[in-house]
């Protein structure tokens, strides 16, 4: 508390706004077993009523007004939802023949297995009357349709895939393969283990102690383990795919580590600065505190802007991540503080026995994580060495470090020096390296990749091979085409259609008009060349809605409108293509905003939209080349397939608020000692090597992190990875170590222009905290009690 002597009376004046912020800090270490039983309570219980509850994830595209909406509907409405549930496929093939007797009643019995499935709506067998085309005209490959409600949870629908594979007969020469996404062979990814593995070394590295690298990951994990279980939750409420779960541990590791490393560094230099453990756990959530809280909120506020988007698919991402990155933010500003008062000084001190054994288990995480099982002898061996550590006495001793290096003379230093002699060269070829990085993006295609890209082992690719063998590639994307018919329609004048669409050089095949019962709406089933994610077939899409049909809707005085699977992942990606913008707006201009709030200047924010900009534009240009182009595919195990159109979006939101954190925890610091120094050359090199250290070892552990998701076989998870690692990599390299410093040098004082009238009306925002007056007011209490 702080006291006012000035009138020769003492009265309590009212907290600073620091101390309000460190409070929260110091409540946390004051009650750290509660705050510690809180969360592990908390774990428990919110994973019970997971449990309970269990999972709906789903994909669930509410699309606005657009052409395979209309068509969907009016299968709804006229078809009884004929094609607009989800659907797969149980795809054979028989070396006798799939007309062998022995095969068609192993297969029939299995159809019949099928049927009774309560959640299968329908199976179309090859045999049946409406089996039509199901058979090749080889007649050695064969196919049933099989349809499922639309809100059938991925989860359920993998045990049905299960069911199905084990239900298939065995006869001589027969295959019988589950074609489709729903049926999908699902495995649990695993890459996560082998981040977690390197984020033990870099932290090694980077803290000198084992003690101090475990709060960061433990923190992280129990961000995941509350933000992971409330997803499964939210899925009850919102359309969450499955693969949610997975993008938020990839965040959750990442943030999780990354803002903890940021409160602990600045709490172990209070405490070499001679402070308390109270008054460092304080005073580092006051000020690293309030740039993870700033940090976290602009990630948050990033993933948050894809409600603008308006598709269900999209805003269950968007609520999902967002989650995981809140409960995060929360686990660092009280379960840290928390778990810092539990080890008080002791994270200054390793001893050989920790560093050994923590070496030993990161060893064992890379064993799990690559899947090699002799590697886990290191779990065991790591607990005896901790053993052994309290009874052999070399154990038990301390591992010696050497003494830090003055601010000038530290790499960091001497390399922001280096650059600020030659400020034009640094920043020009910085650009130009981002800006040749990015060059892809222009060629950037948007589109759901197709079963093709699944792995070649799995069930999955090798029903797609079959199904193209048998049929021709086009046969794994069929459009509808569907209508209204006004009443008294001659049904033989819709054979108009049919030579329409079949004179198009992109159709296979297009079937008769199949009318429903009352006459009242037609449908016909086309077959394209080329598979469905090619750019040819989306170019038919397009070609049949714009150029081909108007014709003939002109003169049969009807609307036909193109559906299906295919025709909908167009419509998407087109719809958030168009959307694109809007968001990017958006999240641009409340960065700026934000930031100019924070350091008072306009210049500051603006450099740092563009050059994350550039920088984000650099990993999409790596991504289009990896993933769209196949560059590397022996490598990766990628093939060419269009880049998933919310993938963008949402590298965009995750990226452009994690770089906030190092810009905020950057720049802090370089305008702190401007304000101090007045010498904007220096405050650069001393902001910069002040700051080098964290900012490098958060990045590597968020690049080892993200990139070692590239090892998972889905594609998505994949992408994923690849874009956060090497957006973070741009951004902690050619940008934090090149264009900043050249910049900044450039620019110099104007670096922190702001004009008068704006900074009177812009709100004052504290982002940095004020150590002195946490430690003055600590002082005071101590004193008063």
């Amino acid at each position: 508390m702080s006291v006012d002597m000035s009138k020769g009376s003492a009265r309590p004046l009212a907290p600073t706004p620091a101390s309000r912020f460190g409070r929260l800090g110091a409540w946390c270490h004051d009650r750290r077993k509660l705050v510690l039983g809180l969360w592990l309570a908390s774990l428990v219980l919110i994973g019970m009523i997971s449990n309970g509850v269990g999972s709906a994830f789903r994909d669930e595209f509410n699309l606005p007004d657009v052409e395979s909406k209309k068509g969907f509907d009016i299968l709804e409405e006229e078809f009884g939802g004929q094609g607009t549930g989800q659907s797969g496929t149980i795809v054979f093939k028989a070396d006798q023949g799939v007309n062998d007797p022995a095969v068609r009643r192993a297969m029939e019995t299995l159809f019949s297995t099928v049927d009774a499935i309560p959640e299968i709506n329908r199976v179309v067998s090859p045999y049946s009357e409406d089996g039509g085309r199901q058979v090749s005209d080889n007649g050695r490959i064969a196919y049933a349709s099989l349809e499922l409600p639309e809100n059938i949870n991925f989860e359920r629908a993998n045990e049905i895939g299960e069911e199905i594979r084990e239900a298939a007969p065995q006869v001589a020469g027969l295959q019988v393969e589950t074609g489709g996404f729903i049926f999908a062979p699902f495995e649990e990814p695993s890459s996560e283990i082998l981040g977690v593995a390197f984020a033990v070394v870099i932290l090694i590295l980077a803290f000198g102690s084992v003690l101090a690298m475990g709060l960061p990951l433990g923190v992280a994990l129990a961000g995941i383990g509350i933000g992971t279980m409330a997803i499964t939750l939210l899925s009850n409420l919102f359309a969450i795919p499955d693969f949610t779960t997975f993008l938020g541990i990839m965040i959750g590791l990442g943030v999780g580590i990354d803002y903890a490393l940021l409160i602990v560094t600045r709490y172990r230099e209070q405490l070499r600065g001679g402070h308390t453990v109270r008054e460092s756990v304080t005073i580092a959530i006051d000020t690293a505190g309030r740039s993870v809280l700033f940090a976290g909120t602009t990630v948050v506020i990033s993933l948050l802007g894809m409600l603008l988007m308006g598709v269900s698919f999209v805003q269950g991402l968007s609520v999902g991540a967002a989650s995981v990155v809140l409960v995060t933010v929360i686990a660092s500003l009280t379960l840290l503080p928390a778990l810092l008062g539990f080890a008080g000084e002791k994270v200054e001190k390793t001893r050989w026995r920790g560093l050994i054994a923590a070496s030993l288990v990161a060893v064992a995480l890379v064993g799990i994580g690559l899947k090699i099982s002799p590697l886990i002898v290191g779990l065991p061996l790591a607990a005896i060495v901790l053993i052994a550590g309290f009874f052999v006495r070399p154990l038990k001793q301390e591992v010696r470090h050497r003494p830090p290096k003055p601010l000038n003379e530290t790499l960091a230093y001497r390399w922001s020096r280096l650059i600020q002699r030659q400020p034009w060269t640094s920043a020009i070829a910085g650009a130009v390296a981002l800006v040749l990085l990015a060059t892809p993006v222009f060629g950037l295609r948007l589109g759901f990749s197709d079963e093709s890209n699944y792995a070649d082992g799995t069930t999955t690719k090798r029903a797609y091979n079959l199904l193209v063998e048998g049929f021709g590639p086009g046969f794994n994307g069929p459009l509808l085409l569907v209508t209204e018919l006004p009443a008294g329609t001659d049904i033989g004048r819709l054979d108009a259609v049919n030579r329409a669409i079949a004179a198009d050089p992109g159709v296979e095949f297009v079937s008769d008009a199949q009318p429903n019962d009352p006459r009242t709406a037609a449908l016909w089933n086309v077959i394209p060349k080329t598979g469905p994610q090619d750019e040819a077939t989306t170019q038919l899409v397009d070609r049949l809605r714009d150029d081909v049909l108007p014709p003939v809707e002109e003169s049969l005085g009807i609307d036909v409108a193109l559906t299906g699977t295919v025709a909908v992942g167009v419509d998407f990606s087109n719809y958030l293509e168009s959307r694109l913008p809007y968001f990017f707006g958006v999240v641009l201009s409340l960065s700026f905003l934000l930031l100019m709030v924070v350091f008072r200047s306009v210049l500051v924010p603006l450099k740092a939209v563009v050059m994350n900009l550039l920088s984000l534009g650099g990993a999409y240009g790596i991504v289009v080349m990896l993933f769209q182009w196949g560059w590397l595919s022996a490598i990766t195990g990628v093939q060419p397939a269009p880049i998933e159109p919310w993938a963008p979006m949402m590298l965009f939101a995750i990226v452009f608020g994690l770089s906030m954190d190092y810009e905020v925890f950057l720049l802090s610091r370089v305008r702190e000692e401007w304000t101090r120094t007045g010498d904007s050359r220096t405050s650069v090199a001393d902001g910069l090597a002040a700051t080098a250290k964290v900012i490098t070892a958060a990045a590597a552990i968020m690049v080892f992190v993200f990139g070692s998701f590239i090892l998972e076989q889905d594609r998505v998870v994949k992408l994923m990875g690849t874009g956060l690692a090497t957006a973070i990599l741009l951004d902690a390299t050619i940008v934090r170590l090149l264009l900043v410093p050249a910049t900044m040098e450039l620019l110099g004082d104007r670096n922190w222009w702001l004009p008068g009238w704006l900074d009177r009306i812009l709100p004052k925002v504290d982002v940095e905290g004020h150590a002195d007056s946490v430690v003055a007011e600590e002082k005071a209490g101590a004193l008063a009690s």
